[in-house]
């Protein structure tokens, strides 16, 4: 027996996790309820996108959040108790954009889950906060004046620039007193947040978690870092954005950023049974795994053991899952590769299995992509539709099923959510519909 074969048998599967709130902020949804809507309409938050400062780059189009101020948006908010509200004005007023955008996504995840109205034990409670280097523009902004008067650089700088800002911010404002830290996964921060939440939950560390998919908020220097690189698509649709991002379509030439500040509430059964909430889906399973490689570069072999042990977790068959969401950048190298891995794990069952990339509607979110994704995942499973695969008119693969360019009604009873980072930081998790 092989070790990847050991590491598989000895896995097992671990108790179900359960999702009783979510929260987003995003190009295509200013909570919830909008982001579903436009997921069901194939509904594309990529437009052309001038910055505000700094050189002009080569690639103009992005899904980026709507200019919005925290107090308008506070409002829009229903059901929060006017002395939290106050306090997330407070908190959170003179931040920058990202820790706006995440503490939003969260005050809709903690009203959805009910803690206002049963709370927890604060030291039951946890945060986890995916991404790191999230602030880049905040830094960026402030170059120019502190070169002309230093003396007069903001004193919450050193505040702001640290990501840990997100974490004193968030337990601040919710009085969350259990574990909370930040996680670098590159493009997979998101999934290694809920992996790493899981984990807390089910050790008994604590009973309940806030996981944060908090923007990117890009400088003009590391979007052109991504293009250097070619990473970055957009120059053969500059006239027409919204077909700029094409996951696994044969003119796929490269991902297009995309802002979006999420949050899931994951909780233990046992404590959601206690406070009275049914939860929205469970999550299942999950593993987070290394290729070996400090490059961009995929690696199907990384890949494939990711979602095998992800499937094994979940005490599951392949032929058990009936949609994927994939990590899907419309990157060439990187769809390609994931649909190599794709057909390693799921063999014959590959033809009947629904795949979609919700970065052809948000554009690729970064930090944030796998919470954002997962969060489509639980909506599409506890809904009963598929959202399309935008932009999919000449499919890479012929032999996998790809959601068509319009959704359609299907009743999915476990999913798979898959998110990558540079640096061969590989993850999968397993969701399934239902809660409790």
């Amino acid at each position: 027996m092989s070790q990847q074969d050991e590491s598989i048998k000895n896995s097992g599967p671990t108790a179900p996790i359960v999702v009783t709130g979510i929260g987003i902020i995003s190009s295509i949804g200013m909570n919830a309820g909008e982001f579903s809507d436009s997921l069901r309409a194939g509904r594309s938050g990529i437009d052309r996108w001038t910055l505000s400062a700094g050189p002009p780059i080569p690639v103009g189009i992005g899904a980026r959040l709507p200019d919005f101020s925290l107090a308008a948006a506070l409002q829009r908010v229903e059901g929060v108790p006017e002395p939290l509200r106050r306090k997330v004005g407070l908190c959170a007023g003179r931040s920058p954009l990202g820790i706006q955008a995440a503490v939003l996504a969260a005050l809709e995840a903690w009203t959805m889950s009910g803690l206002d109205r049963a709370p927890l034990d604060p030291q039951r409670l946890g945060i986890i906060v995916a991404g790191s280097n999230l602030n880049p523009q905040y830094s960026y902004g402030l170059h120019e004046k502190f070169q002309q008067n230093p003396e007069y650089l903001t004193p919450r700088y050193p505040l702001h620039y640290m990501d840990t800002d997100y974490v004193g911010t968030l337990s601040e404002i919710f009085q969350v007193q259990g574990e909370g830290f930040t996680v670098g996964g590159a493009s997979a921060s998101g999934n290694v947040a809920i992996i790493k939440a899981c984990q807390s939950i089910g050790s008994e560390v604590i009973d309940a978690c806030l996981v944060i998919g908090a923007p990117a908020d890009l400088s003009p220097m590391e979007l052109q870092g991504f293009y250097n690189i070619g990473a970055l698509g957009g120059r053969n649709f500059h006239d027409q954005p919204d077909k700029a991002c094409r996951p696994f379509d044969r003119d796929h030439e490269g991902f297009i950023y995309g802002q979006a500040g999420a949050c899931m509430l994951l909780e233990s059964p046992a404590s959601a049974q206690r406070r009275g909430v049914p939860g929205l889906a469970r999550v299942t399973g999950g593993a987070l795994v290394l290729d070996g490689n400090r490059l961009s570069d995929p690696n199907a072999e990384g890949e494939a053991r990711a979602m095998t042990l992800a499937l094994a977790r979940a005490g599951l068959d392949p032929s058990e899952i009936d949609y994927l969401n994939a990590h899907g950048t419309a990157s060439p190298l990187g769809d390609e590769i994931e649909v190599k891995a794709v057909k390693q794990v799921f063999k014959e069952n590959v033809n009947r299995l629904w795949i979609n990339s919700t970065k052809g509607l948000t554009g690729h979110c970064l930090t944030s992509a796998g919470v954002v994704e997962a969060i489509a995942a639980a909506i599409q499973l506890q809904q009963g539709f598929l959202h399309p695969n935008k932009n999919l008119e000449n499919p890479i693969d012929n032999e996998c099923r790809f959601c068509p360019p319009q959704s359609l009604p299907f009743s999915i009873r476990k999913a798979m959510s898959n998110s990558f980072g540079f640096g061969g930081i590989v993850t999968s998790i397993i969701l399934e519909r239902g809660g409790l």
